[in-house]
């Protein structure tokens, strides 16, 4: 293939990753918008490799094609770096930024290896702590943020551990966000951990198995709240360590600020992830108080 073609093809892999963070991570893709071109360009790569990998299990007919498509991108990752050609767009685009950039391998395996251990859980392997939660969070949502800053060039603890808690609180209230659709699929599985649906009156035992019911919406919303203050315990932390991160990096921060606007949100419907007013709009408020808020505080330098 000569470099025109291969140019072209790039461009159009970027193009894909651009497409499929919009359509199915519209929040982010809005939070990326306010990236350096630089740093924009790679984040919607591994957004791009996060769609892929979150939305397997989802898409797929039967769990073992999605734990396949997932033990694939396992495999692509090494060949990734091993610099062998994957006519997949989305791999594609991860190679360039991989060889642009020198992208820690160790992040992305993190991230599928994640996803893979998430598939194979059976319907009553039950996560033990809110702790396992939050590891779940980092290897998915905070690697993310980790090479968004490592593609920028920036290097700072500070910043990495700003974008641990970013990351982390991000990915327990998209797990909350999800509590009602993996409520309506045939093979439940569930993220409310066993200490706390315990303490809230949700853990059952039906012929040997223990499960979390979830029909008890009062309850439900006791065990949401207590897992939505982690979350919020994280954002405190991260805005905590503004003042002293980089200034560059305040834009990789950004995604705290929908973590936020969720978060308000269930605190309106008082912590009920099945009140409908929850998916209006953008992560339950207005298409434009949510782009409002967003650039208000890309502005501001804030997060």
């Amino acid at each position: 293939m000569n470099a025109a073609a291969t140019s072209s093809s790039i461009r159009t892999a970027f193009s894909y990753c651009v497409h499929q963070v919009r359509s199915y991570d519209y929040h982010n893709y809005l939070c990326l918008l306010h990236l350096s071109p630089a740093m924009r360009k790679a984040a919607f790569a591994m957004h791009a490799f996060n769609v892929e990998t979150s939305r397997a299990m989802d898409v797929a007919s039967d769990p073992q094609i999605g734990l396949m498509r997932l033990l694939w991108w396992q495999e692509a990752i090494d060949k990734i770096y091993a610099r062998k050609v994957i006519e997949h767009p989305t791999a594609k685009a991860l190679s360039s930024i991989v060889l642009e950039h020198k992208i820690n391998k160790s992040w992305l395996k993190r991230s599928v290896e994640a996803r893979i251990k998430d598939a194979r859980r059976e319907e009553d392997d039950i996560p033990q702590k809110t702790e396992e939660l939050e590891k779940y969070a980092e290897d998915t949502m905070s690697t993310i943020l980790y090479m968004t800053l490592q593609a920028g060039g920036i290097q700072s603890t500070t910043a990495d551990h700003a974008a641990s808690h970013v990351g982390k609180a991000s990915g327990l209230l998209l797990l909350l966000r999800s509590l009602p659709y993996h409520a309506s699929r045939s093979r439940q599985v569930s993220y409310i951990p066993t200490e706390v649906a315990s303490k809230h009156g949700l853990l059952v035992n039906y012929g040997g198995r223990t499960q979390v019911q979830m029909d008890s919406r009062e309850k439900l919303s006791d065990a949401v709240f207590e897992i939505a203050s982690v979350a919020n315990v994280h954002l405190q932390k991260a805005r905590e360590l503004a003042k002293t991160v980089p200034a560059e990096s305040l834009s990789v921060l950004l995604p705290a600020v929908p973590a936020q606007i969720f978060l308000d949100s269930l605190e309106r419907v008082q912590f009920d992830v099945f009140d409908p007013r929850l998916a209006r709009g953008i992560l339950g408020i207005s298409p434009f108080w949510f782009q409002l808020k967003l650039k208000w505080c890309a502005w501001r330098g804030k997060y």
